[in-house]
């Protein structure tokens, strides 16, 4: 049984609430008006189907403001939004109905006008059941939000997608003026639903898709001029109108709006460089090969990168790009050496300070220094030896001595510290001079003198009227670069042509002979190849008759010939026909032998000449044979033909030599060949090591080998003179010791 104190507690809340609802009327007057009242507003609040034809009851305004103000009054306001609320939940499968029918058509036919269509019937729904803003914030805001949570739990994925197709048709479409009111009307729709809270990074995306389809369209392959400043201009003109409306809502004035779009517009600012950034890194080689041409797109490359830090990137895509394409046995020496040119100046543009410059020539540097003919074609170019193609060095640019690495002076007030990205091994160059930076891949300077030296003596020995004038200029310029010193003997070799002249000329004034030698200092010039070609009948006779003539002459001085050099002009008579020729002297030799009798044997001729190869000697021969001179009746069997034979082929008998052969530079021995020979003197040292101490590592040799007068080589060429050594049978290696072979 319940007690009187329950009762009584019982008693008291329904009479506190009795009070409450009927607020001091008459009998139950203010609780049938509370009733009335409590009806009105639920039936208007109550949601309904839009596509129900019945028509909705008409409301007097003013009847619901009173209602709500009577509820509110008895403090049933909660009590009447939770009922509102159920009501909601009770009803929302008509939307969930209509949102399925829209998605399903839209997924047969991916028509972004469906979506459209879909989105301004929730704003309908969502109009339609809204109560009144009179009604106060609070039953609105409850509204929204569970409409809201609502309509997107029953969203399905395919709804992202057909948002991000129409909100990519609104850019593309966008006019000129952005009020346009269709757009308008869209992105109000938008707003009204919170999709742009929604989907703001997939609206942003579109934004940023759009941008780097422009930049790619635009950009791709033009390097010529700058193209930043036209993104800039058609961002503003574009991508500005259309980020109003998502980004900017609500704004009042231009201050309110660029303030609300500083956050998206810096990251599309941003995307905008990224991409040409990328672009740029991906097409870096092409742009290096074609510089100058190619300034503007290195111009926009150094901009991005201050914006954008891909500064990693760019180097690993410039040093894989390389390595494919260029440092491989099939890439010419000169055209590596080109595309260092330009990587050095392109370099220099994108990143003055020479960082970038540092990480990406390492790999080239270290190419370049192996390959063995860097230094010819580096020499080449600075004596104008390059006229078939691009030359390394620039006519408008003055020429300066070399420069080497300057010390970092910490005192200079214009001093900067190094780039963050710089590593431990990086010195600031402050030199611009690229001859001086590609002779710096080597430790030392000596090596471009000795092959100036080589070069210098390849070119005066094949000059044909000894004008020395071009290699004397060439000479003052590379003294500039080199210095007076390191010059000394190519200055000697220039006057060895001047003097030899004068020589010729008091030779010839004294008993006038068709021979004008070359007369060179042999201390003074690089080593020339020897030979052991001994010239037979009339040409011997010509140079005893020099010789005598150049002692009388210079009586303290001996000629020493080197027959197997120069240039022979020959008239040949036979019997039927003349044959004027300019060969070579063992071509000379040979044919002179054909004098004596007309028919000989290859071993026969080789023992009339001195010590010459079978190989050398069937090629001088040969050359006779294609000016059909001598005829190969059997094998190693040759015999002269004074009258000629029918040809074949139906060509002339004869042509002239001089037509059909190209001169050839002498062949004076490379820096290699010259550093073998000289090698070869400290083999003995090297066998007596070995042959007394047994197996001894590379260091050791190179050591002990320092003690021997005049050795100068690293351990590095030491180490390709033993491998050539190996390959000869002479030692043999294991675990890093060398030894003698069997």
């Amino acid at each position: 049984m319940t007690s009187n104190a329950v009762r009584a507690q019982v008693a008291a809340k329904w009479q506190d609430a009795f009070t409450r609802l009927n607020r001091a009327e008459p009998g139950i007057t203010g609780l049938m008006s509370f009733s009335e009242a409590w009806t009105l507003v639920t039936t208007f609040l109550k949601p309904y189907d839009l596509n129900d034809p019945t028509p909705r009851t008409q409301y007097d305004m003013r009847d619901i403001r009173t209602a709500f103000d009577t509820i509110n009054k008895a403090r049933r306001l909660p009590v009447m939004l939770e009922n509102f609320l159920e009501d909601l939940h009770k009803s929302e499968h008509l939307i969930a109905r209509e949102v399925e029918v829209y998605m399903n058509l839209y997924e047969s036919n991916s028509d972004t006008e469906t979506i459209k269509a879909l989105i301004f019937r929730l704003v309908e729904w969502y109009n339609a059941w809204k109560p009144t803003p009179e009604l106060g914030y609070t039953i609105v805001a409850a509204y929204t939000l569970d409409f809201q949570t609502h309509l997107f739990s029953i969203l399905p994925i395919s709804f992202a997608r057909g948002v991000k197709t129409l909100v990519a048709a609104t850019l593309i479409g966008t006019p000129s003026q952005p009020s346009h009111q269709h757009d308008r009307a869209l992105w109000q729709a938008f707003d009204t639903l919170s999709l742009i809270e929604r989907y703001e990074t997939l609206i942003a995306s579109v934004g940023y898709e759009y941008i780097e389809s422009h930049v790619l369209e635009i950009c791709t392959g033009q390097w010529a001029e700058p193209m930043l400043g036209n993104l800039r201009s058609w961002m503003i003109d574009k991508i500005v109108p259309w980020m109003l409306w998502p980004f900017a809502r609500g704004a009042t004035n231009a201050d309110e709006a660029k303030a609300m779009m500083q956050g998206v517009g810096s990251r599309f600012d941003f995307h905008m460089h990224k991409t040409l950034c990328d672009l740029r890194t991906r097409e870096i080689f092409d742009i290096i090969v074609d510089f100058p041409d190619s300034i503007g797109a290195l111009q926009d490359l150094k901009e991005c990168l201050q914006r954008v830090d891909q500064r990693a990137e760019l180097v690993q895509s410039i040093r894989r790009a390389i390595k494919k394409r260029l440092l491989h046995p099939g890439a010419d020496t000169k055209d590596i050496l080109l595309s260092y040119v330009s990587t050095i100046k392109c370099l220099r543009i994108v990143d003055p300070p020479g960082v970038l410059l540092f990480k990406v020539a390492d790999p080239i540097r270290r190419y370049l220094r192996d390959r063995p003919d860097t230094i010819r074609c580096i020499v080449a170019s600075l004596v104008g030896d390059g006229e078939s193609g691009d030359s390394l060095v620039d006519d408008n640019e003055p020429v300066v001595p070399l420069q080497q690495q300057e010390i970092e002076n910490y005192g200079d007030p214009d001093w900067t510290p190094e780039p963050i990205d710089a590593g431990p091994d990086f010195r600031a160059s402050k030199t611009s001079d690229i001859i001086s930076t590609i002779v710096s891949i080597y430790d030392s300077k000596d090596l471009f003198v000795k092959e100036l030296q080589v070069l210098l003596a390849q070119r005066l020995l094949a000059l044909k009227d000894g004008n020395v004038d071009r290699e004397r200029r060439n000479i003052e310029i590379l003294k500039i670069r080199f210095g007076e010193s390191a010059l000394q003997m190519c200055e000697v070799m220039l006057r060895d042509m001047t003097d030899s002249r004068r020589i010729d000329q008091h030779v010839q004034s004294q008993h006038a002979t068709i021979m004008h030698p070359t007369i060179i200092s042999r201390h003074f010039w690089p080593a020339l190849e020897t030979s052991g070609i001994v010239m037979p009948g009339q040409f011997k006779e010509l140079q005893h008759q020099y010789a005598q003539g150049f002692s009388h002459f210079k009586p303290d001085k001996l000629l020493r010939w080197l027959p197997h050099l120069g240039r022979v002009h020959l008239e040949l008579e036979l019997e039927d026909r003349k044959v004027d020729a300019d060969v070579p002297p063992l071509e000379a030799a040979f044919i002179e032998l054909f004098s004596e009798k007309n028919t000989w044997t290859v071993d026969e001729l080789m023992s009339r000449v001195g010590a010459v190869s079978r190989s050398a000697t069937l090629k001088a021969l040969a050359t006779w044979v294609d000016m059909h001179v001598l005829k190969e009746d059997n094998e190693s069997v040759f015999r002269l033909l004074s009258i000629a034979e029918e040809s074949n082929s139906g060509t002339r008998p004869s042509a002239p030599r001089s037509a059909t052969v190209q001169d050839e530079l002498p062949p004076v021995m490379s820096i290699q060949q010259q550093q073998a020979e000289q090698m070869k003197v400290y083999w003995k040292f090297i066998e007596g090591m070995l042959t007394n101490l047994g197996a001894l590592p590379l260091d050791r040799i190179q050591a002990m080998l320092k003690f021997a007068a005049g050795y100068d080589r690293t351990i590095e060429q030491l180490g390709s003179f033993m491998e050539a050594a190996k390959r000869e049978g002479l030692v043999t290696t294991k675990d890093g010791l060398w030894k003698l072979g069997n």
